[in-house]
C-alpha cells in the first residue's frame, strides 16, 4: 500500500465565523487520522502515532491532532473510503478533496465505511 500526502492539503482549521476559538485542525486532518485508524485496524492512540510517523516520512512539519481532539470530533465526522478490490496493491491519496483509495484501473463506485 502506498500513502500519498498532498503538501497543499488544508491541514489546519479555518475560522468558522461562530463564537469561540476556531478549530486547530481541519476536518480533512481528522478524517485522515480516522482513516489510518480504520485501514490498519488500530486503536486511536496508535493511529495518532502512525499518522505522526507518516507526516515525518513525508517531510511535512504539521502537528498531529491529539487523542482528545480526534476522539471528540470523530462523533460528528463520517469516514468514507472509496475502495477497489485489487491484487496488485492500493494507493491511499490524501489531499484537499478528501481521501481516496485507488487500485488497478482507477476509482470504482464502491465505498467502505468505518
Amino acid at each position: 500500500m502506498l500513502i500519498w500526502l498532498d503538501p497543499t492539503m488544508n491541514w489546519h482549521g479555518r475560522a468558522t465565523g461562530k463564537r469561540g476559538r476556531s478549530p486547530r485542525f481541519s476536518d480533512e486532518a481528522i478524517q485522515c487520522c480516522l482513516s489510518i485508524k480504520c485501514l490498519f485496524n488500530l486503536p486511536l492512540r496508535q493511529a495518532m502515532g502512525m499518522t505522526q510517523s507518516l507526516l515525518q516520512l513525508a517531510g511535512l512539519d504539521w502537528s498531529v491532532p491529539d487523542y482528545s481532539t480526534v476522539s471528540r470530533r470523530q462523533k460528528t465526522l463520517q469516514v468514507t473510503i472509496e475502495v477497489v478490490p485489487t491484487t496488485t496493491g492500493l494507493h491511499l491519496l490524501v489531499d484537499s478533496t478528501g481521501i481516496k483509495m485507488l487500485g488497478e484501473g482507477g476509482m470504482e463506485d464502491q465505498e467502505a465505511w468505518c
